[in-house]
């Protein structure tokens, strides 16, 4: 049986290597006109992790990304407000959470499935479903035909709009920017910084390189600050402690992407007949729980367990009990991280002296690490 993924990001890849593993013959269309391995860090956490070992790909990963930092949630001053060595999710343990670059495992996941399975300037503009199967139609006049087709075209999916109604996406309150840049290892404090309407993060990375990013709250679309992405970074972040701003100025001006940030709330199904959505398209979620691409392999392996040795006339079925095994546990961390990023983003003097008190407290570090023991174990 063959399957159509639209779409050839982190998701779209995983699923395809999925399927392929359990018989399937899978094609990938991706609207951009070349596979570019673009983006800067990600954070692949335990339970993504053991989904890519279950796609037979995290020995290729090895060697690429850094484990075992020790993280912690601070003030602009330094100080420590939350410690991440919090029994199991301890990131100064291995195992617990890889940092590699974002090209780096699309490339990897491109080199197990084949760039010949990836068909490239392929914009989908409809398709059509019946009780034998599906025909994709692509903007060049292209159509192809198969037992299933995966949407995994990201934020604003077509096949989304075409399943449940084209709606714009929830902008989070804040825009992110994100760079990696060449710079000592040993001068980096790993985590995140919060103040007022702002963050600070930094990771370190393979090759001597760091990865960084910074949030602030402003209206949806306001852009870069007046005087440029660097200077105004530079001037935002100005006091923070060591080494924020030489990360900054370490940081060529057009290596820093910028981002506004955007989910949407949960959907109650993510499929109709052969049709079904994954990663992105069917659940978009803030990036303040670093789950947005975990959450997508998982899909993939949900996927591939769900469409194994199924006959033409069961997809369907297949599709309903993959989103069903998903849905909930998927929907709980898109909530979660809305909350989280709308937290950490408070801007009022008093809430903010506030959430550094919680931070600071043992209950809360309690509660923090058994939510997050919850989403990093393996499903």
């Amino acid at each position: 049986m063959k399957a159509l993924v639209i779409g050839g990001g982190i998701g779209g890849l995983a699923s395809a290597i999925g399927l392929r593993r359990v018989g399937w013959d899978v094609e990938v269309f991706e609207r951009a006109t070349r596979l570019d391995e673009v983006g800067a860090g990600i954070s692949l956490w335990r339970n993504a992790l053991a989904a890519l070992d279950r796609l037979g790909v995290s020995a290729a990963l090895k060697g690429l990304g850094v484990e075992g930092q020790t993280g912690a949630f601070r003030a602009p001053d330094g100080s420590i407000l939350l410690d991440m060595k919090a029994g199991p999710i301890d990131t100064s343990r291995e195992g617990v959470i890889l940092l590699l670059h974002r090209a780096e495992l699309l490339g990897v996941l491109i080199d197990a499935l084949g760039r010949d399975s990836v068909r490239t300037d392929a914009r989908l503009v409809g398709f059509e479903q019946d009780a034998d199967g599906v025909t994709a139609r692509f903007a060049d006049g292209r159509e192809a035909r198969g037992d299933v087709l995966l949407g995994a075209d990201g934020l604003r999916s077509t096949v989304r709009a075409a399943l449940f109604g084209a709606e714009p996406p929830r902008y989070g309150g804040y825009t992110a920017w994100r760079a990696v840049v060449e710079f000592d290892p040993s001068r980096l404090v790993p985590g995140e910084t919060w103040g007022r309407g702002r963050r600070f993060g930094q990771w370190g990375m393979t090759g001597g390189r760091a990865y960084w990013y910074a949030t602030q709250t402003v209206p949806e679309g306001g852009g870069d600050p007046p005087r440029g992405r660097k200077r105004g970074l530079l001037d935002l972040f100005d006091g923070w402690h060591e080494p924020i701003a030489d990360l900054i100025r370490a940081t060529d001006e057009s290596a820093i992407l910028r981002n506004d940030v955007y989910d949407r709330p949960p959907l109650r199904r993510w499929s109709d007949g052969r049709v079904a959505l994954l990663g992105d398209a069917a659940h978009p979620m803030t990036p303040d729980m670093g789950q947005g691409a975990c959450q997508a392999i998982e899909d993939a392996v949900a996927l591939a367990d769900a469409l194994a040795q199924v006959g033409p006339a069961e997809v369907p079925a297949a599709l309903r009990s993959y989103e069903s095994r998903r849905i909930p546990r998927a929907s709980r961390i898109v909530r979660a991280s809305h909350q989280a990023g709308t937290i950490a983003q408070w801007s009022n003097p008093l809430a903010c002296k506030l959430r550094e008190a919680l931070l600071r407290s043992r209950f809360v570090a309690r509660k923090q690490a058994e939510q997050l023991a919850w989403m990093i174990e393996p499903t």
